[in-house]
């Protein structure tokens, strides 16, 4: 019998050779049966081209505008035929048992809807030294401050975080999502455009009943924060703006206030400070803008398709992937 289609999903957006580097590695994939889509976000040029020549086998497909990481994924998403789904950001580079664990884990447990692989710093890669974390699981988002503890965040992979099991939030790097869960709660949120989306999708999966995994069995190199910048004005924007359109989502009652509280006197100005000191003006006005963007949408309904009723976990089956016969990949440049 042949093991269930994965639909493997990656975006380029300007770093067309990082993109090149991890379809080369899905190439050394030895899962027995995936789709591949590179969603090219507006890039410069001939980038789509470029991929589409040099990996026929691969569908790629040409957005007119930047639609971020969610508006990105989700063009794919509406294309994907796969029972799984692996969004992997493009400048992560997996192992070639990537697939085997995490659809193990998703036959074995008809609860998990989300899992993530361990997450390691590309930077360690054939070294003598091991490999040091990114993600071995994660704390859930404090309600109050809207930030989390990743697990392990920087410590030797020395086999201390070789467990798996449930935990609390996926990784954006990497996540196999369960089909269903898409028939249950929509794609990604698109209007939050780059972070923050993958915690927000978690959450309303949880709060559909689907149950979120931590797959120690397989292991993705991330060479973080390579086509925003670790300290880019644009991060700046998008990490402040997002930050609290997580909470007015995700967080209800006197949580909401002390943490509404929390940003507007402690959070914005202790940045703004930080980075006035610093002579860092374009991160300074970036960050000024993600936090004025609430005082306009201020009265506006942030809640989209978050505003989910709690669920029981789940204990079924997902439902049948459509038949991998039904189509080919395309080895030209599409568009959505």
């Amino acid at each position: 019998m042949e093991p269930p289609l994965v639909s493997i999903i990656t975006i380029n957006y300007n770093e067309v050779e990082m993109t090149a580097r991890c379809l080369e590695r899905l190439q050394a994939l030895t899962y027995p049966n995936v789709e591949v889509f590179a969603v090219d976000n507006a890039s410069a040029e001939g980038q789509a081209k470029v991929l589409a020549e040099r990996f026929p086998e691969v569908t790629v497909i040409a957005n007119d505008t930047n639609d971020g990481f969610a508006g990105g994924n989700n063009v794919a998403l509406r294309r994907a035929r796969g029972q799984y789904v692996l969004l992997l950001n493009n400048d992560a580079l997996p192992e070639p048992g990537l697939l085997e664990p995490l659809v193990e884990t998703m036959e074995a447990r008809p609860d998990v809807g989300i899992a993530s692989p361990k997450i390691v710093f590309a930077d360690g890669e054939g070294g003598d030294e091991p490999s040091r974390i990114q993600y071995a699981g994660s704390a859930p988002i404090n309600p109050y401050t809207g930030r989390s503890h990743t697990v392990g965040y920087g410590e030797p992979d020395d086999g201390r975080f070789d467990e798996p099991g449930r935990t609390h939030l996926a990784h954006g790097a990497a996540m196999m999502i369960r089909r269903s869960v898409f028939e249950d709660i929509g794609l990604l949120a698109e209007d939050y455009f780059l972070y923050y989306e993958e915690h927000d999708f978690t959450e309303r999966a949880k709060r559909a009943g689907y149950a979120v995994y931590y797959d120690a069995r397989a292991t993705v190199r991330h060479e973080a924060s390579v086509s925003v910048g670790r300290h880019s004005p644009l991060k700046a924007h998008y990490m402040t703006r997002n930050r609290l359109l997580y909470l007015r989502r995700n967080v209800r009652g006197g949580a909401f206030l002390f943490s509404t509280l929390v940003y507007w006197v402690l959070a914005v100005p202790k940045q703004l400070l930080t980075l006035l000191v610093a002579g860092e003006a374009e991160r300074f006005w970036a960050t000024a803008r993600g936090a004025a963007w609430h005082l306009r949408h201020a009265f506006d309904d942030v809640q989209g398709q978050c505003a989910l009723p709690d669920a029981e976990p789940k204990d079924s089956a997902p439902a049948a992937a459509p038949d991998p016969q039904d189509a080919s990949p395309s080895a030209s440049v599409s568009t959505p």
